[in-house]
């Protein structure tokens, strides 16, 4: 198979039960092959293994967590598996594989060279016990199995060492049922989901991020900016670790807020704020997925605006595409009407509109950037011609916004 051949790549986080990150599926696509295809399969998890190493690198894809990829049985039989980094990679046997002696023996010496190995959409059987002693993670489909045989099944797969997994978990309901029967860990979108609109008020820290960022958004005077921070105390001793954590040349003792915020650049404040507000004194850290998508969502969109722009830099038109993205998910974070949040920020028309309606260039693009966070690929191949946008520039961009996030992060 040639690297050449053009993929869609997708990534489904999987969360432990702080709600945090702990890695991501890895769903590779052919943008040629019908899926229909029994075959499919087995070229599905050539090419990942393909690709993760070759044409996009697997850290960067990963960022330091866990990568689940799917195998086949031809593959799971292959060397090509210990192409992949052991430490990183989990192995997840599809449910199609037939598990007998054979299988059971691979994935033991698999086991022994240091790989984690997962069953995918695992179905309890008695007739299995034998892989049972050599998987670290199974996963069961909650929308397949009835509820009422779920909490039975979990408590029969503790007689081993293993961690289980929910999959296919979409409502906030869901994931609190299945953390009271006891599942380690979580995949699928519950998370991006408002619970009770209006449930709760946004409190003052976040007020007076959002007011900040009005006044960054409006071009505010210095001094009106310095104001604020001189009005929320934490909000000023962060800004003051940030310009010490940010690498700004010669180093000069700050002598005032105004000072700080002059040192630090009016771009670099905005793009604290907007991340700031998914973070904000959340105990997951740059572990919270909201924070997570937020980031690569809004670079994303920024990223796709100067490719199509042409520019080298930032622009005035990418900059809105970051902050449509960006803002797109205070909905879920403060649960609160996106019609209430945009009231509160003076922001154009055009960003209002992808914001509330999805229209307009930059409501496409967030609407292609929302699709793709789903691996929903069908949905993303009519959506990049309506977007003037190639497969090759999507990548280029996730792999940017996959990037730029681990680098945001880490400070």
């Amino acid at each position: 198979m040639a690297i050449s051949e053009k993929f869609y790549l997708g990534r489904q986080p999987i969360l432990d039960r702080r709600q945090e990150i702990v890695g991501y599926e890895l769903l590779f696509r052919s943008a040629g092959l019908d899926y229909a295809e029994f075959d499919s399969y087995s070229h599905a998890s050539a090419s990942v293994i393909t690709n993760a190493l070759a044409a996009f690198g697997i850290q960067e894809v990963l960022g330091g967590k866990l990568g689940f990829i799917n195998v086949h049985l031809g593959l799971l039989l292959s060397e090509m598996l210990e192409l992949l980094p052991i430490d990183q990679s989990v192995l997840e046997l599809l449910e199609i594989i037939k598990i007998d002696d054979k299988v059971v023996e691979r994935c033991r010496e698999l086991k022994q060279l240091g790989f984690r190995l997962a069953l995918d959409d695992h179905e309890y059987n008695p007739e299995c016990v034998g892989i049972y002693e050599h998987v670290d993670i199974i996963k069961l489909d909650i929308l397949q199995i009835p509820a009422d045989l779920l909490p039975g099944i979990v408590g029969k797969l503790r007689q081993w060492p293993v961690k289980i997994l929910a999959e296919k978990v979409e409502t906030v309901e869901q994931f609190e049922a299945c953390f009271r029967m006891g599942f380690d860990m979580f995949q699928g979108y519950f998370f991006e989901r408002p619970v009770i609109l209006n449930k709760k008020r946004i409190d003052v820290s976040g007020m007076a991020m959002l007011k900040l960022l009005q006044q960054l958004t409006r071009n505010a005077a210095i001094e009106e900016i310095e104001e604020t921070f001189k009005a929320n105390p934490s909000m000023s001793y962060t800004l003051l670790r940030l310009v010490n954590s940010v690498a700004i040349g010669a180093r000069a003792k700050i002598k005032t807020l105004r000072h700080a915020i002059t040192m630090l650049g009016i771009d670099h404040i905005r793009r604290w704020i907007q991340l700031s507000l998914f973070a904000g004194n959340d105990s997951r850290g740059i572990n919270n997925p909201l924070l997570e998508m937020a980031a690569v969502r809004g670079r994303l969109m920024e990223i796709l605006v100067m490719q199509k722009e042409r520019s080298p830099g930032v622009t005035e038109k990418s900059e809105e595409a970051f902050m449509t993205g960006i803002l797109s998910l205070l909905e879920v974070l403060f649960e609160t009407p996106m019609s209430e949040i945009v009231e509160s920020l003076n922001l154009t028309d055009e960003v209002s509109n992808a914001l509330l309606f999805r229209t307009g260039d930059l409501g496409q693009l967030l609407t292609l950037a929302e699709r793709l966070e789903v691996t929903d690929f069908n949905a993303v191949t009519p959506l990049l011609d309506q977007c003037e946008i190639t497969l090759d520039q999507l990548l280029a961009a996730q792999l940017d916004a996959f990037n730029w996030r681990v680098s945001v992060m880490a400070r």
